[in-house]
């Protein structure tokens, strides 16, 4: 009961870390921004990659040659965990190009939400040879779960819709003239829409594919590294920041450039999203370290996740009052769908057969246990009997 209690309060840490992630990073891409109404993507990123060094990278270190901590490197164990973080942060770079190709949250996020936790049960499962065990009672859970996330997103409310840019304005020359000068379209509109489609639903399928198979390759790294904590994270972090800060980078230098500045609230708001995000992850790595598995945490996470952030979103940009009685029962219906599914794929989840005892370890529990029981007591006519029998064999050899 205890090591229950310690995985649903690590990976609650996760719901709660990866809920504030869009809302904290939102503000970032905000105020990064040179053009009003629009949000910075690429430069916000690069903060979240830098917070992931600090928090998943540094932290580690210092703690490893400080303190130490149980397990060991492995070449599988790291080579799992960068995977990890590699597919984690691909993922979060499918999000940004999505959006960027003119993607919209509303369908965007339900689609990623709904996907990826199926990917990841599927995956865990297969790769446990565990397909046969899979129940309806799981499968109905796991439906719950994923419906409800997608229902609280659906009735998130957008506040008013945002008017549309003018093609052109018009613009007073120093000699008086009036002419007609064309505004810079965003980035999404300079390309046709045909190729701007293609992109954002390779981007999505990126996303799901990503997240789905993070929460099992990141449980497999941890386990060749012998349960450790750290360690798993300090790979985590080194591949997020590597993939999150130089592609980036290099997108902006290229085909990618954006509208967008460093400033203090900017980077303080991303760098607060990227703290988010890696506490998260070692949330994740918390819950498998106390016996968790990515067939119930990672969907439990998925589903949970869109709540704190759709709530989040609602205090901050103070929409209480835009809840209508149709979005409050939405909301509450996605909510009560998320709780009731997560119980079910909670009890339900494949489990497996037991661990088969080691041969060894049984014999040398038998050994232990000749060694501790007493030896049976004759009756008394016998013993004298025994020993007579054992001097008799006794005296040949002298």
């Amino acid at each position: 009961m205890r090591g229950m209690l310690l995985v649903i309060a690590s990976f609650g840490l996760t719901i709660l870390a990866w809920g504030l992630y869009g809302p904290t990073l939102h503000e970032g891409q905000l105020h990064m921004s040179t053009v009003e109404g629009e949000y910075a993507r690429l430069r916000p990123f690069i903060c979240v990659g830098l917070a992931y060094f600090l928090i998943a990278v540094v932290a580690p270190v210092v703690l490893l040659r400080t303190r130490g901590e149980q397990g060991q490197w492995t070449s599988k164990g790291v080579m799992m965990s960068l995977t990890a973080g590699a597919l984690g942060a691909i993922g979060a770079l499918g999000i940004v190009m999505a959006f960027t190709f003119g993607g919209r949250p509303s369908f965007v996020m339900p689609i990623v939400f709904g996907g990826a936790p199926v990917v990841n049960s599927f995956l865990t499962i297969y790769w446990a040879k565990r397909m046969k065990e899979i129940g309806p009672l799981f499968l109905t859970g796991l439906l719950m779960v994923l419906l409800g996330a997608i229902t609280v997103l659906l009735f998130k409310p957008s506040g008013p819709p945002q008017p549309k840019e003018p093609k052109a304005i018009t613009v007073t020359t120093e000699e008086g003239e009036t002419i007609q000068a064309e505004v810079t379209p965003p980035t999404n509109e300079r390309f046709s829409w045909p190729v701007r489609t293609t992109f954002q639903l390779l981007s999505i399928g990126v996303v799901v594919c990503c997240w789905g198979a993070y929460g099992p390759v990141l449980h497999h790294g941890q386990a060749a590294m012998d349960q450790s904590r750290l360690r798993p994270l300090l790979c985590v972090g080194l591949a997020y920041f590597l993939i999150a800060v130089l592609v980036p980078w290099v997108l902006l230098k290229g085909p990618l450039p954006e509208a967008s500045t460093y400033n203090f609230f900017g980077t303080a708001w991303s760098l607060a999203a990227g703290a988010a995000g890696a506490i998260g992850a070692l949330g994740i790595i918390m819950a498998f370290n106390f016996g968790g598995r990515p067939v119930y945490v990672m969907p439990l996470v998925f589903g949970g996740a869109p709540v704190v952030n759709t709530m989040a979103t609602v205090v901050a940009k103070g929409r209480l009052g835009e809840l209508d009685v149709m979005t409050l029962a939405g909301f509450f219906a996605g909510l009560i769908l998320v709780i009731a599914g997560a119980v079910i794929v909670l009890v339900f989840a494949p489990k497996g057969p037991p661990p088969k005892k080691d041969d060894s370890a049984e014999e040398t529990e038998a050994s232990e246990e000749e060694r501790t029981d007493p030896e049976p007591q004759g009756d008394s006519d016998d013993r004298p009997a025994d020993q007579d029998d054992g001097a008799a064999e006794e005296k040949p050899e002298e």
